[in-house]
């Protein structure tokens, strides 16, 4: 019984997200902003199956990993009929910061890896984001404390437009349920435990009863585990 109300309890789940995306496509153009982690993977096959006009964009930061490189080319392959644009940082601003504080002065202060993550992250997403009307995110509430009462959909103050998180509400093992039932193309790091996926000098396998998200930037022992993508325009 108990099995049948969780299967029940994650079609009822499945169903939403899929209604959701189909409400993100109205706001015409939609994208779907994708790090190529598994909630994404998971929204990407949703979006192609259901043929919605939505594209996606993905950040090609320089320091990713060739997993994810080759976990991109597969998506490409996969899910041909949903476009996959890839941004990279300002050359510019890519010289300037390395120029002044090395290829990996991040790891010197939260200030110095704020700037990275702003050179190859923040601002090629401001890039993406122009014209759109509204973008989706696989982030989820279990994920960390910092996204405990993150909403199904909101207005982003910042970028000016809507913004849907579909898996919200997804547990990490209903994700990994939806991939393994749709047979879901997955960066091959997640099964050598690494949970939340970034730049490879950035990110690490987690240790059993980790938070999801503390693989990421581990030596900031009291930063937040967030790059800046998601950053809300103050009240």
């Amino acid at each position: 019984m108990d099995d049948a109300i969780s299967r029940s309890g994650a079609e009822s789940k499945r169903d939403r997200a899929r209604a959701l995306l189909a409400e993100a496509a109205r706001y015409t153009p939609a994208v779907l902003a994708s790090s190529l982690g598994a909630e994404d993977m998971v929204l990407l096959d949703m979006i192609a199956r259901a043929g919605l006009p939505i594209a996606a964009f993905t950040l090609d930061t320089g320091r990713l990993h060739e997993e994810t490189h080759r976990l991109l080319q597969e998506a490409r392959q996969r899910y041909w009929q949903v476009p996959i644009a890839v941004l990279a940082p300002q050359s510019a601003d890519l010289e300037s910061y390395v120029a002044h504080h090395g290829p990996n002065g991040f790891y010197e202060s939260v200030s110095l890896r704020e700037e990275c993550c702003r050179v190859r992250k923040v601002e090629p997403l401001k890039r993406a984001l122009q014209g759109k009307r509204a973008w989706i995110t696989g982030q989820r509430r279990s994920q960390s404390a910092a996204r405990a009462a993150l909403a199904l959909e909101e207005w982003d103050g910042v970028h000016g437009l809507k913004k849907f998180n579909p898996l919200a509400d997804w547990s990490r093992d209903e994700v990994w349920d939806y991939v393994r039932a749709f047979e879901v193309p997955h960066n091959a790091l997640h099964a050598k435990g690494f949970a939340s996926i970034g730049c490879a000098p950035c990110t690490r396998a987690i240790a059993p009863g980790e938070d999801e998200r503390a693989g990421r930037w581990w030596w900031e022992q009291d930063a937040p585990k967030e790059c800046g993508i998601h950053a809300r325009r103050p009240a």
